[in-house]
C-alpha cells in the first residue's frame, strides 16, 4: 500500500491509520490525512534535542514522562474504541503525567504540555489546526518553536482557551505552570551568533 492509494477526501481512524504500511509519517486531524514534513532539518533536531535534555533532566525521577516524536497521541471524542479515534497527532515532543494515559501505542488523550519545532511546511498544520485540537482536548501547555525567527510562544490554557505568552526570545527563560520550578534558558536554544 502507499500513501498515494488512499483517498484523501475520505474521514479515517485510529483503526484504518494501524493498517497503513507505507512509509511516509502521516496525522490525522479530524480524520483527514496530513503528511509529515520529511526528516527535519537539523535546526530542529538541534532544538529538540536541547529542549528535550533540558526537561528530561528536570523531569528525573518524578511522576511526569517526556516522549518524542515518532509517538502516538489519539485524541478521543466519543470513545477510546480505535474506530471512533480520528485524530492522532505526533507532537515533536510532549510531557505526559498521568500515566493511565500512557499504552503500548502511547498516549490516549491529552498531554500535559505539547511542544512542536515549526518547519516552513507545517505552520499552518501547527498554528491553527493543531492548536484547535491541544486546546478543546485540553493540553494545558503549548509550546511552539519559531527556528528562522528564533522565538518562541508558550499558551497556557486559561478556563478552557489558550492564552499566549509575549514572544520569547534568548535571554528569556520559559517557564511552565505544569512543572513548577522548570526554568528553560532560551539562550540555550538561540545562542548569539559569533
Amino acid at each position: 500500500m502507499k500513501l498515494a492509494d488512499l483517498d484523501i477526501n475520505l474521514v479515517y481512524t485510529y483503526a484504518d491509520y494501524l493498517k497503513w504500511t507505507f512509509e511516509q509519517r502521516v496525522e490525522l486531524i479530524r480524520g483527514r490525512i496530513f503528511e509529515m514534513s520529511p526528516a527535519p532539518n537539523y535546526s530542529h533536531q538541534r532544538l529538540s534535542t536541547v529542549i528535550q535534555g533540558e526537561i528530561y533532566q528536570f523531569l528525573k525521577g518524578g511522576s511526569c514522562e517526556l516522549f518524542s516524536a515518532p509517538f502516538d497521541v489519539r485524541f478521543p471524542r466519543k470513545s477510546k474504541d480505535d474506530k471512533d479515534i480520528t485524530t492522532v497527532l505526533q507532537p515533536d515532543l510532549c510531557v505526559v503525567c498521568d500515566k493511565a494515559k500512557l499504552d503500548a501505542r502511547g498516549c490516549i488523550g491529552a498531554p500535559d504540555i505539547v511542544v512542536e519545532i515549526l518547519s516552513p511546511s507545517n505552520n499552518k498544520k501547527e498554528l491553527k489546526d493543531k492548536f484547535e485540537i491541544y486546546e478543546e482536548a485540553g493540553v494545558k501547555e503549548y509550546w511552539v518553536v519559531f527556528p528562522p525567527e528564533k522565538n518562541m510562544l508558550v499558551y497556557t490554557l486559561t478556563n478552557g482557551k489558550y492564552v499566549a505568552s509575549p514572544f520569547l526570545y534568548a535571554g528569556d527563560s520559559v517557564v511552565s505552570s505544569v512543572l513548577p520550578g522548570f526554568s528553560l534558558d532560551l539562550t540555550l536554544l538561540f545562542p548569539a551568533q559569533p
